[in-house]
């Protein structure tokens, strides 16, 4: 009698995957290493690095530092983002709501034909959206009235040969010395510029593409701009995001951590503890959060805005 043999399912491949895919992202990390030595050592690029350092100068009056507003933005935006990401996978995978929402249709917004209900988990999403664009407006105002956009705003074309020098480095091992205090390296400003400009916005006109507050009948627009196209860019933005957090925070532990946590929590320059205290309360809040954004606290919410159903 045979043994019956067992079938390999979805699960099995993803195993598969994984197993393998660890040690080739290792192996192709440490290639990227030596390859990235290896023309060091050439003398062309040895004369390259020379210059262009890594960074690029700043227009004359760019200000020195953070102020304290940014310090909160950067909170705040922090605290959004995680929540929004969170939220997103939870409306991508979830088959089961938990609820449903239905908008009060009276007040401000009041339309003629009767609200759509969405789930629970989506009302939550786009209340995360609609304050983190709001965040993020009041943001771009305090850049561009302080100065504090030269620092993230590409303003001369060197910048783009100093972000392959410091791209360079960080590959070799060799990094290029940090002073965001004054000034990024090009490869920062460069992130920070497509982070701010390009991706957020990205995010913003796909997720309200593919969101109930759209207009469903206005079919020239909706020809123009598909939900197809909304979607296809929706994910792949929020995986840049869960990328740029992954990066950013592993860079400002290992580039001298308690100075860039003093620049972003602490407003100073110095090398003392306040701003990893400070980071350390940043980083309770967001915990806190992530584990009470669950059903039996949020329906109390939804229902102050509309009507909360199973």
């Amino acid at each position: 009698m045979s043994t019956p043999t067992k079938k390999s399912g979805p699960a099995t491949g993803k195993r598969n995957k994984l197993y393998w895919g660890v040690p080739a992202a290792l192996v192709a990390l440490v290639l990227v290493v030596l390859l990235a030595k290896w023309l060091r050592e050439l003398p062309a690029v040895s004369s390259f690095l020379v210059d262009y350092p890594g960074h690029s100068e700043l227009p004359k009056g760019a200000p020195v530092g953070f102020p304290a507003w940014l310090a909160w933005q950067h909170f705040l935006n922090g605290f959004f983002l995680l929540l929004i990401i969170r939220t997103g996978w939870q409306v991508r995978t979830t088959t089961r709501p938990s609820g449903h929402w239905t908008r009060n249709n009276k007040g401000l917004i009041k339309t003629k034909t009767p609200p759509t209900k969405i789930t629970l988990e989506l009302w939550f999403h786009l209340t995360l959206d609609a304050l983190w664009i709001l965040n993020g407006v009041v943001f771009a105002i305090l850049l561009f009235a302080t100065g504090q956009w030269m620092r993230i705003v590409p303003t001369s074309w060197d910048v783009f040969p100093n972000a392959l020098s410091a791209a360079l480095q960080y590959a070799s091992l060799n990094w290029p010395t940090e002073n965001g205090w004054v000034n990024y390296n090009a490869l920062q400003l460069l992130t920070y510029f497509l982070t701010v400009f390009i991706a957020a916005p990205l995010a913003f006109i796909s997720g309200i593409r593919t969101s109930s507050a759209w207009p469903k009948k206005a079919s020239a627009l909706n020809k123009a701009y598909p939900i197809e196209l909304a979607r296809a860019i929706h994910f792949p933005v929020m995986i840049y995001f869960v990328a740029f957090i992954v990066v950013h925070v592993f860079l400002v532990l290992t580039t001298g951590a308690l100075r860039n946590l003093n620049h972003m929590y602490a407003v100073s320059d110095g090398d003392g503890w306040l701003g990893f205290w400070i980071f350390l309360v940043s980083v309770a809040v967001m915990v806190a959060a992530w584990f009470l954004a669950r059903p039996i606290f949020l329906r109390p919410i939804a229902s102050l805005m509309g009507k909360v159903s199973r």
